[in-house]
């Protein structure tokens, strides 16, 4: 691959080593030193700035190299993920997941898949609409709610979960607890998804890692009950993608490898609607932590709130318009979604927007492949 990175805020020494170093394959543009001191333009193949990126951190230029291997991560597909047999390669097309809320409660669908044939046959049909996976719920997450009882949570899932993964859909588990994962993975589950990003149950790491399960990380700030009181950040960008390393770092100290691993930037949890549309134009940032992406932003508040006040019932047009946003950018390579057939049209048009190759003759590429192809 090739990429073009625009640095900025280079110390006059790592600017003066670019300029004075040599290699093959990469080339410095120090732009207008005069007008603006350590800017530039680096252009060259990824394998060649990763090598420069090597060279500045053995030549005393640590800085400059961390920033260089951090910026190759984010232009660059994240590793594949394994899920159980199967193996997700990213960067030609945005995966989804979709939601079967086992509860009573949930901010969008609550109760209307509470009994388990009636959440079973919700899953087989967002399998047979194109879902990826399906991640099936116990607890409601939704702001202010309260917690169930594990009992109660394993009750709930565990049937869906051994009916829907025997149908031979992948599953995986929206929970927190060591217990409610266990029990699910027995089931048939092949991924865990922690809203609390392996900081609410020390114990969950060590599940996942001994069943050699995937899992995805998410933020929150706070709990449900009390996330959404007055949120407040310095800098939500840099405070989650730290705590997302964080989650990362427990992880890998559990034995998961990042090919098992997706973080979540947490969407309406401990965010207001301004946070949520920050994270999501700065979605490409989290790249820098070596890992796939997922985003939920389905049916949630703050798309009723720009739509004038919809209900979660008619936000499903403002879901479509958040997804393929991300998705045409490449900052995401899952979304969580309530309405899987839609999605996956929209999808189909971002991913292509994104992957668009075809501008005549001068690019060397059609439609139907390499220009002047037989």
């Amino acid at each position: 691959g090739h990429a073009v990175l625009l640095l900025t805020g280079l110390p006059g020494a790592a600017a003066a080593w670019l300029a004075s170093s040599t290699g093959a394959g990469w080339a410095w543009d120090e732009g207008a030193p005069q007008s603006r001191p350590g800017a530039g333009w680096l252009s060259g193949t990824t394998d060649a700035l990763g090598a420069l990126a090597g060279r500045a951190l053995r030549e005393g230029h640590g800085e400059l190299g961390t920033a260089l291997g951090q910026a190759l991560h984010a232009v660059q597909p994240p590793p594949a993920l394994q899920l159980g047999r199967a193996r997700w390669g990213f960067g030609a097309r945005t995966r989804v997941m979709g939601v079967v809320n086992v509860t009573p409660d949930s901010f969008s669908d609550g109760g209307r898949f509470l009994q388990e044939d009636a959440a079973v046959a919700h899953g087989e049909q967002l399998a047979a609409a194109g879902a990826d996976i399906l991640d099936v719920g116990g607890e409601s997450t939704r702001p202010g709610a309260a917690r169930v009882s594990v009992e109660e949570e394993l009750r709930r899932v565990v049937p869906v979960i051994r009916r829907l993964s025997a149908a031979g859909a992948l599953v995986s588990v929206d929970t927190s607890r060591h217990e409610v994962a266990r029990a699910a993975l027995e089931a048939g589950a092949v991924m865990v998804n922690d809203v609390s990003g392996f900081r609410w149950d020390p114990q969950l790491p060590s599940v996942v890692a001994e069943a050699n399960a995937a899992c995805c990380l998410m933020h929150v700030k706070g709990t449900p009950d009390t996330m959404q009181r007055a949120p407040a950040y310095a800098d939500v960008v840099e405070e989650v993608t730290a705590a997302l390393a964080g989650s990362l770092s427990r992880a890998e100290a559990a034995g998961i490898p990042r090919g098992r691993l997706l973080v979540d930037p947490g969407i309406g949890f401990g965010k207001t609607a301004g946070l949520n549309l920050l994270l999501l134009r700065r979605l490409g940032d989290l790249r820098v932590l070596g890992c796939g992406v997922l985003v939920g932003t389905s049916r949630k508040g703050f798309l009723g709130k720009l739509c004038g006040d919809k209900p979660a019932g008619e936000r499903l047009w403002a879901t479509l318009g958040s997804i393929a946003a991300v998705a045409a950018r490449g900052d995401a390579d899952v979304v969580r979604v309530h309405d899987v057939a839609e999605a996956r049209d929209a999808l189909a048009v971002a991913d292509a927007i994104r992957g668009a190759l075809d501008g005549g003759d001068l690019y060397g590429w059609t439609v139907a492949g390499p220009a002047g192809a037989p």
